[in-house]
């Protein structure tokens, strides 16, 4: 049952923070009337026991392992280990000595103080030499090279300067390392905010719990940007005050150093208090603001975004995800607002003139970047789990009321108990809040209980949101609720194995979706096209990089949060989960989440366990040096099967990387030598024209291998990758090629969907590479006539609309777009349009049917089929005549694009005033993109002009709108030209955020094909010094592609094409 609340008049329900056999009955939180306690306290008991227990079971499962062998070290971060934990049983405070009373003679005494000034103003004189001063302005703080040092002391400390940090010094100066040092760990913080949302600021006291692993003078935490009013360091749990020699900020590694007067000793616990206050940011990290309007009224929102490394913005921290530790926060604010976080509220307490202060349960164990908390005003509906847990969807007061929450908020309790289920393992958290926000850099935040998502990515308005648009919500809510447990119970150790937590939530996106819709078979099949295909053409690049790589630095972090770490991460799970069954992974998994949870893994702990698991059922395989050949070196071999001659029933097997640019192999050593060598699981299959004659796995290890198989003959053929469950393309001799094409073109059913699909994006890449003739996958794709599945139609499209790019500026243009009509105009003319939008809902046919039918009309719209052009002009007509539309939501922005493209500039301005005046998130979405179709430069440069806007265009959405520019030939030279001018805006919006601006340049540099196109883009790249970014590096290789395409291969394309259409 679904419940609805007002946001501002709810208390939430307070629950324990760790999920216990107990009972699950949730409690109002008690209201207090007394101000809030400011002080740092001590740690509730039942979680500080909680939090010593499990560090305990940590040392019991590896007590070999000390603290000190943190992955600082190279060889504990490269070999993925996990950390364990050493915990006293006791904190004690050795009482002060007595002073003794030494008597001496006044003339000694006399000369030890001449001595003792002589050397002050030596001292002096030589810090005067070697140091420049620079005043800061009246924040009591002196700038010290690039050091920020706090004299005016606040609490217990001493007003002292600091000379400048020397780092050629490293283990004297643990704050120039690129790592935090090792010397402390936290177990709790308390964290007190006060927001103020009417001027956009905030106040925070910090009191850091911490364990003491070796003796030091320095705390080194992270703070990035933080105005630090005051410090405070004691000996937990007494009165016992440290003193301060001085604390400064060391930008250089966004760094907050407090320096001691004596040292911390090992094994004790210690608490550091620190006050500061910061602004709410208009960025799009840390702690932002955000607003949306409704009824002509502007209101406000402040919500999180910590990860990867930005709670060090917000709050000083030790913010690496290995140092986890439990979090108990308050947060003061009007009265007109509410306050959320990762637990539930525990008490509200009512202050003076109407503001009041929300205390949050404790959290579990965990790392900084999960934290998460939101102030807004939104309200909610609610539904509870079969295992008792509430979750909730916040949003806009307009979409709850209206529903548009509803769906992903039933889909996330369905999904809670499939995970808790398949993982066998509880959600750990009483509740699970679900925040839709207007402005976000990402689709979505996994943050552990409140995860974060922009609207587009969750909410749906059935009556106008397509099956895309469908799959698209479902699929990232998916996403982020398996990482509740790949990622908020079990988190990577270091930012090198960050695909451990990326790539089974992607590749989860597809078994959960399979949960949810059965018949939509996404693993099996939508992976395919969706995932494999299409991040094997990035992977193909000599500029791709391993899945586990080296991170020295928080600049390093940011590059790994690539396709590569989530699609191919995805990949090769998929294939670890079908070369074991996926029963038995499925058991691997489970043991692997219990042994590890709240606490940090690597990817050899996941290796290990799998390799028990198979153990356990009398399989040998090591998946720790299979999967090694994956994961630390780059790319993916391309397996090709040849018959043996001289034998008929023996084939010839060989391995070599992949690389679409074959000279770099020869000019560049990394590429030419042998050592590129995977563990191949190959399974092949012989078949006729009939049926399948036999099925076998093979394990590949060399470079070549010969192996016999059962049932060739002159007559069958081959197919290798059985479904494309491994991440590896497969080549055959010509006239296997051939036998495969008469088996499509006679009798295709007998092949499975997924290997049709496999086949076609295969035949078109290894020509792309150069290992295949022009013709074979033009002559493949004729067999579509006969095709009636939805994804080999699927994989059709997206190769042959990757050609058009490169060819529709050919002078024979019409030559290949005739060609690809051909293979549409018989499925256009079965399938058509769908009927009108009359009471329709999201999937009116089946899941296959619709999007079969999708696919066929974009390509037919695409390519100039008339009949399709006429229905898109007649159903946009129809809508702008009657103010009611009635186009059915799956295809709604083909219509509009294909009006647009074709109608005057009147449609262009009905569609700009809908996209203003819809509320429904997916309806803007298509209005939007849909302005870009036009062939008016003049119109699509008011476009990227408005997209800026962020009153019209949300940040997020502006980047879509300028890729969609692009896509067209129309918008290609106003986009790149656009993206040139604006670079430095860009930079500056989007710089820190994940993704962004990699898909700008990809987007924007893609149709790139000529060499004063690709000279215009390495001066682009010179002027604008970012030589060293990798997805410059990408975009300059994939415009070196295009270019050696044309060259070495297009006559030989039109040539065939010529001969095919004439004959």
């Amino acid at each position: 049952m679904l419940k609805v609340g007002r946001g501002g008049s709810v208390t939430l329900l307070a629950r324990s923070a760790l999920k216990c056999s107990g009972s699950r009955r949730q409690q109002r939180a008690p209201v207090k009337t007394e101000r809030s306690s400011r002080r740092c306290q001590q740690p509730v008991g039942n979680l500080l026991l909680e939090a010593v227990n499990v560090m305990a079971l940590e040392d019991k499962r590896d007590k070999s392992m000390s603290f000190t062998q943190m992955v600082i070290e190279e060889d504990s971060m490269r070999n993925g280990r996990g950390l364990s934990d050493q915990w006293a049983d006791s904190v004690m405070v050795r009482p002060r000595t007595t002073e003794r009373h030494i008597t001496v003679h006044r003339r000694l005494v006399l000369g030890f103080a001449i001595s003792i000034l002589g050397l002050i103003i030596v001292t002096i004189i030589a810090v005067l030499l070697s140091v420049k001063f620079e005043e800061c302005s009246n924040d009591g703080s002196t700038k010290v090279g690039n050091a920020t040092v706090y004299s005016g002391a606040k609490f217990n400390q001493t007003r002292e300067s600091l000379s400048n940090p020397n780092p050629s010094k490293i283990a004297e100066k643990p704050w120039a390392q690129l790592r935090l040092p090792t010397s402390i760990k936290p177990y709790h913080y308390d964290l007190n905010l006060t927001a103020f949302m009417d001027n956009f600021t905030f106040t925070g006291e910090i009191c850091i719990w911490m364990h003491c692993v070796n003796p030091t003078k320095y705390i080194v935490l992270h703070a990035d940007k933080l105005p630090v009013e005051g410090v405070e360091v004691t000996v937990a749990n007494t009165s016992e005050h440290l003193g301060i020699r001085k604390y400064f900020l060391y930008p250089q590694n966004q760094v907050l150093v407090i320096m001691l007067t004596r040292e911390l000793k090992a094994q004790k616990h210690y608490t550091a208090t620190i006050k500061y206050s910061a602004k709410i940011a208009d960025e799009l990290l840390g702690f932002f603001r955000s607003s949306y309007v409704t009824n002509a009224e502007r209101s406000y929102l402040a919500v999180t975004q910590f990860s990867p490394t930005h709670a060090r913005k917000t709050f000083p921290c030790l913010d690496e995800p290995v140092y986890k530790a439990t979090f108990k926060i308050a947060i003061k604010h009007q009265e007109s607002y509410l306050a959320l976080s990762n637990m539930p509220v525990d008490a509200i307490i009512h202050e003076e003139d109407g503001w009041i202060t929300e205390q949050f349960s404790p959290t579990p164990r965990m790392s900084t970047y999960y934290l998460a908390w939101a102030i807004c005003n939104f309200t909610y509906k609610e539904t509870v789990t079969k295992s008792g847990i509430t979750v909730r969807l916040y949003a806009r007061p307009d979409a709850i009321q209206r529903g548009s929450g509803d769906y992903a908020l039933n889909i996330t309790k369905r999904l809670l108990e499939f995970y808790e289920d398949y993982f066998n393992v509880s959600y750990s958290l009483p509740k699970l809040d679900l925040l839709a926000v207007p402005k976000y850099p990402y689709a979505a935040m996994e943050n552990w209980g409140l995860s974060v998502f922009v609207e587009q990515r969750i909410l749906l308005d059935p009556g106008v949101s397509s099956i895309p648009y469908l799959l698209d919500v479902t699929m990232v809510v998916v996403h982020e609720i398996c990482h509740q447990w790949f990622g908020d119970l079990v988190t990577p150790i270091w930012w090198e194995d960050v695909w451990l937590k990326e790539g089974f939530a992607h590749y989860f996106e597809y078994v959960g979706t399979d949960y949810l819709y059965p018949d939509f078979n996404m693993e099996k099949q939508r992976f395919l096209t969706d995932d494999l295909h299409e991040v094997m053409l990035l992977d193909g690049l000599a500029s791709s990089h391993p899945i586990s790589q080296e991170v020295l630095q928080a600049t390093d972090i940011d590059r790994v949060f690539d396709r590569i770490a989530y699609k191919k991460g995805a990949a090769l799970i998929r294939m670890v989960a079908n070369f074991m069954g996926q029963h038995v992974f499925q058991v691997g998994l489970q043991d692997f989440l219990m042994e590890h949870m709240f606490s940090n893994a690597g990817r050899n702990d996941l290796w290990n366990k799998l390799t028990e698991t198979l153990q356990k059922i009398g399989k040998t395989i090591n998946i720790r040096e299979v999967m090694d050949r994956w994961t630390l070196q780059m790319g993916y071999p391309v397996v090709t099967i040849g018959r043996n001659e001289s034998s008929g029933d023996t084939l010839t097997i060989s391995q070599e990387h992949f690389i679409y640019d074959h000279t770099v192999k020869s000019v560049n050593p990394a590429f030419s030598n042998n050592s590129y060598l995977w563990e191949i699981p190959l399974t092949v299959a012989v078949g006729n024209l009939s049926h399948i004659l036999s099925e076998t796995m093979i394990w590949i290890n060399n470079k070549t291998e010969h192996h016999r198989i059962h049932f060739l003959d002159n007559s069958s053929w081959l197919l290798g990758n059985l479904n494309q469950t491994g991440y590896f393309r497969v080549n055959y001799d010509l006239r296997n090629w051939k036998l495969l094409i008469d088996q499509l073109m006679t009798n295709p059913e007998v092949i499975s969907v997924g290997n049709r699909a496999g086949l076609i994006d295969d035949a078109f890449n290894l020509a792309r590479a150069g290992y295949l003739p022009q013709n074979i996958p033009l002559e493949l794709i004729q067999y579509l006539s006969k095709e009636k599945e939805f994804l080999p139609w699927h994989a059709a499209s997206n190769v042959l609309l990757h050609l058009d790019k490169l060819v529709d500026r050919n002078k024979e243009y019409n030559i290949f777009s005739q060609y690809v009509l051909q293979q549409v105009a018989p499925a256009y003319n079965l399938l058509g349009w769908p009927e009108d939008a009359v009471n329709s809902t999201v999937v009116q046919a089946s899941y296959q049917t619709e999007e079969l039918r999708r696919k066929v009309i974009i390509l037919a719209c695409k390519f100039g089929i008339a009949l399709c052009h006429e229905k898109a002009v007649s159903l946009l007509s129809e809508w702008m005549a009657s103010d009611h539309n009635r186009i059915p939501p799956n295809v709604r922005d083909i219509a509009y694009c294909t009006g647009i493209s074709l109608m005057d500039d009147n449609v262009w301005d009905f569609i700009w005033t809908k996209y203003q005046s819809s509320t429904a998130v997916s309806e803007k979405k298509i209005l939007l993109e849909a302005l870009a179709c036009s062939k008016n430069t003049v119109l699509l440069n008011r476009l990227l002009n408005l997209s800026l806007n962020s009153q019209m265009v949300p940040d997020q959405t502006t980047i879509d709108v300028i890729i969609h520019v692009a896509k067209y030939p129309n918008g290609r030279d106003l986009a790149w030209k656009f993206f040139q001018d604006k670079w430095n805006v860009f930079k500056s919006r989007y710089g820190e955020a994940l993704f962004m601006n990699s898909k700008l340049i990809k987007g924007v540099t893609d149709f790139l094909s000529t060499e004063a196109e690709l000279k215009e883009l390495k001066e682009f790249i010179k002027n604008v010094r970012a030589g060293a970014d990798a997805s410059f590096t990408q975009a300059i290789e994939i415009v070196e592609a295009n270019v050696r395409w044309h060259g070495l291969f297009e006559d030989e394309l039109f040539q065939w094409l010529r001969k095919s259409l004439s004959s």
